[in-house]
């Protein structure tokens, strides 16, 4: 899949600086100036610990079958240090072929999973 493919990313999203820093840098550095829209479903089904990576990755596999990205609810303004197109409290239509969800965990364990439609 190549980069300029996704139209979706699924944050994981904490709620900390820190972390929602790391994370955007961390797309910023993939997809440069302009990445896909972003969101973090975590504010509506909460941190579910291990299940968390399983929610978010179903949001992303309806966004690709119902062309709806799912918001960040309680968004109320955007960091300049999180320089991202974020799906602000309503859910926005867009047709997309590919996603990213990404799901972090204490200790440094990392995955980032990658689907688009057939």
């Amino acid at each position: 899949m190549a980069v300029g493919e996704v139209g979706y990313i699924n944050a994981h999203g904490t709620g900390t600086l820190a972390n929602d820093r790391s994370e955007a840098a961390a797309i910023g550095q993939v997809f440069g100036t302009a990445p896909p829209p972003v969101s973090s479903t975590k504010a509506m089904h909460g941190h579910a610990i291990g299940a968390t990576g399983a929610l978010e990755a179903l949001a992303c596999l309806l966004a690709l079958t119902q062309g709806v990205l799912p918001p960040t609810i309680g968004h109320q303004a955007g960091d300049p240090d999180c320089p991202l197109d974020v799906v602000p409290n309503l859910a926005r239509k867009a047709r997309v072929g590919a996603v990213l969800s990404n799901a972090f965990a204490f200790g440094g364990l990392n995955a980032v999973l990658a689907f688009r439609s057939a």
